[in-house]
């Protein structure tokens, strides 16, 4: 059995549990960690199925849980590259989401940052999705370059709207709107297969029961779900902030502050979200076999079933 896929399903974290485990797998030094020390954690991890769950209190346990758990995908075993590893995600996300939220006279100066932006949030969904079903090179490659396009040209509609409105909530309140929207469905757009092709579900010891398309459906409204809340807050709270700063003595003084105040901010709030919204639900999802199709529900007696849910 997966060590990873071990892992989740018998660690039934709340949300908080989550969080703090969240907060150790998006350490920065995961991105840097060798093949070697990583292949090492696994073998650790293999030989000890039993004490490797509960012996987390063993340092040298703990380090493989997080090497493993932070660098190999749970359905296909392999490394995941490391510029779409979870840690990655603040580092590559925050400048962009800044540069997409700066207000600017002309279309072509925000063009670069929402193709970058939307890029490689896509590439993240699609390494990050469920990878248990059949899926061709050439299918996601075709899927995420129409998903870009889409989503780079949503996302630059509050700029063709600012320029022919004046209304000023209206200018504010679009952006965060769009690009919260956008994110949420880049996420749909991305795994849209996993809905249509279904993705395996397992009982508690991994055995898989067969492909669901209603669990596929699940996986990928709980993952958009996470994307809204952390882009949505992430665009939000700069504004209010930004709001209330420009109306300050120093703000007056110092107009160039505003940039420094806003980029610092983003990456604040970004780096409390992520690992918030990561935890909103568990990494392996957890679903009732009577919810299934009946082609699934034959094939056991479980009550309940189990599947990868992605990042």
């Amino acid at each position: 059995m997966e060590p990873n896929v071990r892992f989740w399903i018998a660690e039934r974290h709340s949300f908080i549990q989550r969080f703090l485990q969240w907060t150790e797998l998006l350490d920065p030094t995961n991105l840097v960690v060798s093949i070697e020390k990583i292949e090492k954690s696994r073998q650790l991890l293999l030989k000890n199925e039993d004490a490797a769950i509960r012996d987390l209190e063993n340092q040298r346990i703990k380090d493989a849980w997080k090497r493993s758990l932070s660098t190999v995908h749970p359905d296909s075993s392999k490394l995941i590259p490391v510029p779409f590893r979870p840690a990655a995600f603040l580092p590559f996300t925050a400048p962009m989401v800044f540069f997409s939220m700066v207000s600017v006279k002309s279309l072509k100066s925000l063009v670069l940052p929402q193709v970058s932006f939307y890029t490689y949030t896509t590439a993240f969904n699609m390494v990050n999705g469920n990878a248990s079903y059949n899926r061709h090179l050439y299918e996601s490659l075709l899927l995420g370059t129409g998903v870009i396009a889409s989503s780079s040209f949503f996302g630059l509609f509050p700029v063709l709207f600012q320029m022919r409105v004046n209304h000023v909530l209206l200018k504010r309140a679009l952006p965060i709107i769009i690009l919260t929207h956008v994110s949420g469905m880049n996420v749909v757009a991305t795994r849209s297969l996993e809905p249509i092709r279904g993705i395996e579900v397992m009982d508690k010891e991994g055995n898989v029961m067969g492909y669901s398309r209603k669990a596929g459906t699940k996986a990928v409204k709980d993952t958009a779900t996470s994307r809204l809340v952390l882009f949505g807050t992430t665009a939000f709270i700069p504004e209010v902030f930004s709001h209330f700063f420009v109306r300050t003595e120093f703000f007056r003084q110092y107009p160039w502050s505003l940039w420094t105040f806003k980029l610092s901010c983003t990456v604040l709030v970004m780096g409390l979200m992520v690992p918030l919204s990561f935890s909103l639900f568990p990494q392996m999802g957890r679903i009732q076999c009577s919810e299934l199709e009946k082609e699934i529900q034959s094939v056991t007696e479980e009550t309940e079933l189990f599947y990868n849910r992605g990042v």
